[in-house]
């Protein structure tokens, strides 16, 4: 009996091998998939192509492939309104009336004229902004552009209109 219970200890053990692993560990899968998200979040907000669309604001189709400068004063042209920035500069009435007569001529400096008065002082605003942080940046605080997104429904002369401004303080991107 001593002899059978020695040969069992020693079947045992030859045949004793390291249990298997019958679960699944994504901890460190989790862990992976957590930075990629952290990387592609941080990249799509910094991106110039991140320009929230909706029924006010459709952009046009470009083959252009080059991006836009990143840095510079944003001026969004929608179907409703103007903005600099995140600020909202002018209410633009409805289309038909904007392609006819263009923007009233209150918010102009004379009937025939092409500078809106409400967009050149938000745009010099932005501009003394722009300036100051380029200083600080320690970059040419001379030059800085101005990037122009527009609706695809916005009329010519107010595109036009929008660029002129602009380009009166700096350079100007277009998308």
């Amino acid at each position: 009996m001593v002899q059978y219970k020695a040969e069992l200890r020693r079947a045992i053990r030859r045949n004793a091998h390291e249990p298997e692993i019958n679960y699944l560990n994504i901890t460190a899968m989790l862990d992976i998939m957590t930075i990629i998200l952290v990387f592609l979040l941080k990249t799509l907000g910094e991106s110039s192509a991140s320009v929230p669309q909706s029924r006010d604001l459709t952009l046009p189709k470009s083959v252009i492939q080059s991006q836009p400068a990143q840095e510079g004063v944003r001026v969004t042209v929608s179907k409703s309104q103007i903005l600099v920035g995140d600020d909202k500069v002018l209410d633009l009435p409805n289309n038909q009336s904007l392609a006819q007569s263009g923007v009233e001529a209150r918010h102009k400096r004379g009937a025939n004229s092409l500078y809106i008065v409400p967009l050149g002082n938000a745009l010099q605003s932005a501009r003394k902004t722009d300036r100051a942080l380029r200083e600080a940046k320690g970059l040419d605080a001379a030059s800085s552009e101005a990037v122009i997104i527009a609706d695809n429904t916005t009329p010519y002369r107010l595109f036009v209109r929008c660029c002129l401004r602009s380009g009166r303080t700096s350079s100007a991107s277009i998308i």
